[in-house]
């Protein structure tokens, strides 16, 4: 990742931290996505020919997962907001691996910085900030498709993105309490996607804001 691409991730990441202690000041058990619709989905994961060294990424697989779809800051439509996709994937170990993709752009420097929109299928969504891989540090980027089916696809730094799965999203909304699903990648690693200490460093006291506001 060039200096540029790191000082933008960064300052992408800075800008969610402190938009997190912003929010994390009003009367809200989830002050950040603080509404959603919850449900289930599969993850068909075609892999790509061109590896990262993941195999998560790199190899076809199928995974039984539970979708959270939300407002950043809880605007009503029609107003613009920053659009959230969660995804939790079960792992090998009886765990599972949490995935967050906010609006973004597709650019070399867009895919780092949030970005409001009045609809999520009207902009793409990234992770903002890179995980660290064999082939370098990688973002993940979602499109949704329609109401059920989303794309995704890994890029290295501001490379070419590449499509290596498909998210096909049940119709019904799952019984869920809504307010105790937390999902958290600092703690909750997706299989082989290692966190850079930097990126903790900004996005832990992000993730533990939240969870002390959920606590009180």
């Amino acid at each position: 990742m060039s200096l540029l691409e790191r000082s933008v991730s960064s300052a992408g990441g800075q800008v969610l931290r402190a938009a997190t202690g912003v929010l994390t000041a009003r009367p809200a058990a989830k002050p950040l996505h603080p509404s959603g619709s919850v449900v289930e989905g599969t993850l068909l994961r075609t892999g790509a020919e061109q590896t990262t060294g993941v195999a998560w990424l790199d190899q076809p697989g199928e995974d039984q997962v539970l979708v959270r779809q939300s407002r950043a800051v809880g605007l009503p439509a029609p107003l613009p907001d920053v659009f959230g996709l969660a995804v939790r994937v079960p792992t090998d170990d009886g765990q599972h691996g949490d995935l967050l993709l906010a609006t973004t752009g597709l650019g070399r420097l867009t895919r780092f910085t949030l970005t409001p929109a009045r609809s999520p299928y009207t902009r793409p969504m990234t992770t903002l900030l890179p995980y660290r891989t064999p082939a370098g540090p990688l973002l993940l980027s979602a499109v949704l498709d329609d109401e059920r089916t989303v794309s995704l696809a890994w890029a290295v730094g501001s490379g070419a993105w590449h499509p290596f799965a498909e998210l096909v999203l049940r119709e019904a909304p799952v019984d869920h309490p809504d307010l105790r699903l937390s999902f958290d990648p600092v703690t909750n690693p997706l299989p082989g996607l290692e966190t850079y200490d930097w990126v903790r460093r900004l996005r832990e006291p992000s993730y533990a804001n939240a969870r002390r506001s959920r606590r009180s």
